[in-house]
């Protein structure tokens, strides 16, 4: 095989990109360390190759990178960002810990592909391009054995960021929604991407940079067609542009969630990236390698989209509704006891509770059905919050069907709500769980 038994340290292997890399160089011999923040899930989302623990907002200087380049003949970096947040810094990721790596790698000998952005340039108008362009900037300066590659929209069997939110969009019922129809869109399959990777590892291609997009873009209404026919879904009776005010308000209200933890391919970097479209020179890479990548049609035809393509899709669309809901519903429950003290207290007065008791249940309870409502909002404890509001409606339904069993026959069903409640937890759950 071309890299056999070659070491090749990929950075953010768990990640969308980095995964599907980390497998397709392990497929061509090599053998492959995955550099990953959280072992837990690099252990899940790879169990068969080894972790390597490391976070890049805390590798700023070069010896920070010795222990990590032991033995190690190749670096690929698939890490990214798209925003800043509770758990991202697009300064330390994307450019004070390369340009550490590419100076330790520079010592080294040691070649880096960079898996960098088409539109990364240091005066865009996002700090996600901005500091993306540092970071291959600062690696050119290192003169280290060094392939950037900038691939196009990346279409892949999995789905992330701006491929999640075409097949979210594309699952919308009869309407399509679109913000920039008539941008022009240049896509790449996964397995290309992966393939360009492989050929510089191997060496096989002129070090330089290099955009990997088909050769022909299209309209986004296009590919956002095109990627609706590939999910099986009936093309869409007519289109909804959605105008720039419009998007700006999503944008902005996706910007406020991502400070509670939620990085949603609707933020404000994402979608300015988009209404300046995804356009690069095919040319210098089909020079290096003599051939042409795949369109978006072929693309497609050489992925399967299943049933549970089209379900997260159709799910992606209602899970801010079911996060809104649990959070309302929980909030409410908390709000109301509060509000309505006097009665939730004689309910339990009337079956024998002595008023203090009464008193401090419902209060204790009340704020802790806020607690849960708050709880779900924020991203890293959303999935835990969905067990625990499970555990505590199921605690509520047996203490009250042994203290207050009249309560079953109330003609508002207080204790009968709560097994839709319970259910729509336990549906969040899984929904929620990040890669």
């Amino acid at each position: 095989m071309r890299i056999e038994n070659k070491n090749v340290l990929v950075l953010g292997a768990y990640g969308f990109i980095g995964a599907a890399v980390t497998r397709s160089l392990q497929a061509e011999g090599a053998h492959v360390a995955a550099f990953v923040r959280n072992l837990k899930t690099g252990a899940q989302v790879l169990p068969d190759v080894t972790q390597v623990q490391g976070d890049l907002r805390a590798c700023r200087q070069p010896k920070d990178w010795v222990a990590h380049l032991e033995h190690v003949d190749c670096v690929v970096n698939c890490a990214g960002a798209l925003q800043d947040g509770p758990a991202d810094d697009l300064e330390a990721v994307h450019h004070t810990a390369i340009a550490a790596l590419g100076q330790a790698c520079a010592q080294r000998g040691i070649a880096v592909v960079q898996i960098s952005a088409i539109g990364a340039d240091l005066d865009a108008e996002t700090d996600f391009m901005r500091t993306k362009a540092a970071g291959d900037a600062a690696l050119r300066a290192c003169d280290v054995p060094l392939w950037i590659i900038k691939p196009g929209l990346v279409i892949g069997q999995s789905d992330y960021g701006g491929t999640a939110l075409l097949r979210m969009l594309a699952a919308v019922p009869m309407v399509q929604p679109i913000a920039y129809p008539h941008v022009l869109v240049q896509c790449v399959g996964m397995s290309d991407l992966c393939r360009a990777v492989t050929a510089a590892v191997a060496d096989e291609v002129p070090q330089g940079t290099y955009d990997l997009v088909e050769d022909t873009p299209a309209p986004l209404s296009e590919v956002l067609a095109e990627t609706r026919r590939w999910m099986g879904f009936p093309a869409a009776r007519f289109t909804v542009r959605m105008p720039a005010v419009v998007t700006a308000i999503i944008a902005r209200g996706a910007d406020a969630l991502g400070h509670l933890g939620w990085r949603s391919p609707l933020r404000s970097n994402a979608m300015t990236v988009m209404g300046e479209g995804v356009v690069g020179d095919p040319e210098p890479y089909r020079a290096a390698t003599g051939r042409s990548l795949a369109p978006l049609p072929q693309v497609y035809a050489g992925l399967t989209c299943a049933r549970e393509h089209r379900l997260v899709a159709r799910m992606s669309l209602l899970m801010p509704l079911v996060v809104a809901a649990l959070s309302l519903f929980w909030l409410l429950s908390g709000l109301f006891g509060l509000i309505g003290l006097p009665k939730a207290t004689s309910v339990l007065t009337v079956a024998g509770w002595s008023t203090g008791m009464a008193v401090a249940s419902v209060l204790f309870w009340s704020l802790v059905d806020i607690f849960l409502g708050l709880a779900i909002l924020w991203r890293p404890w959303a999935a835990r919050a969905c067990l625990a509001q499970v555990a505590v409606a199921l605690f509520y339904l047996l203490a009250a069907s042994f203290t207050v069993p009249d309560l079953w026959l109330d003609p508002l069903g207080p204790l009968i709500k709560i097994l839709p409640a319970m259910t729509l937890s336990l549906i969040a759950w899984p929904l929620l769980q990040s890669r």
